[in-house]
């Protein structure tokens, strides 16, 4: 098969994802590794995904307390586009701002305002996704009913971003956005499974309950979904489409 910007797209989400629900640093470096070999093969129109690979490959070293290799694919991501200052302002990150090659590197990097806003919402999702399906679980807990509730996550943007940079973050956000409802899906069959089950071997089961507990969590979702939907990001009118360098480093507080 000839690989293709969209195919490529689609295999790093694949890869992307597969970091988050296997947590296999070796296994993902290697998936990631393919990506931007196959993305340099097609040009200059893939220099993004390769540089999404590449930023993704300075976070495992820099997890691994590997500064080195860290440096080399953030040099890498940055050349390529890569622009996504917030990400380098988490609390993960924030050692590596110490090093005079990143700060170079940082300082390199040039993004809108109309993109920065849409950054911050992307960072801002991502938190509130994890903050959702945490809450999701807890509710979840001791349901009787053998329904299977999803986690309803906000569109992601579709504006013609000013810079490449931001196509890198939202596929960041959608591997999040799959990966917990992997999960949650992955939980919630499991309950629904057990629930079956015992409701055929126990004659005590509690079928009332089982039925208030089914419109109770319809409810929930119901709730959940609106809001979703209510995140979706808005473009402020007016925002400015001018490059300019990224926020000054260390002047960032990472979105709670």
């Amino acid at each position: 098969m000839v690989d293709t910007v969209n195919s490529l797209v689609t295999r790093l989400h694949e890869v992307l994802v597969q970091i988050l629900t296997e947590g296999s640093p070796a296994a993902g470096a290697r998936g990631l590794q393919d990506v931007i070999a196959r993305a340099a093969a097609l040009g200059p129109d893939a220099a993004w995904i390769a540089a999404s690979g590449h930023a993704s490959l300075a976070e495992l070293a820099w997890a691994q307390g590997e500064a080195e290799p860290a440096i080399h694919h953030l040099e890498a991501a940055v050349s390529g586009g890569y622009n996504d200052c917030l990400s380098l302002h988490t609390p993960l990150m924030l050692p590596l701002h110490r090093d005079p090659r990143f700060q170079a590197l940082y300082g390199l990097m040039r993004i809108t305002q109309a993109d920065f806003d849409e950054l911050l919402w992307l960072h801002r999702e991502m938190r509130t996704m994890v903050r959702e399906a945490q809450q999701a679980s807890v509710d979840n807990i001791g349901r009787l009913d053998t329904g299977v509730s999803l986690l309803p996550q906000a569109p992601l943007p579709t504006r013609e971003p000013d810079t490449l940079g931001l196509l890198i973050t939202r596929i960041d956000v959608a591997a999040v956005q799959t990966a917990l409802q992997q999960a949650a899906v992955k939980a919630e069959f499991q309950r629904s499974a057990g629930n079956t089950s015992l409701s055929l071997i126990d004659d005590t089961w509690d079928y009332t309950r089982a039925r208030h507990d089914a419109w109770y969590a319809d409810d929930l979702d119901e709730r959940r979904l609106r809001a979703a939907e209510a995140r979706a990001f808005v473009e402020r009118p007016g925002a400015d489409t001018t490059l300019v360098p990224c926020p000054p480093l260390g002047s960032l507080t990472y979105p709670g």
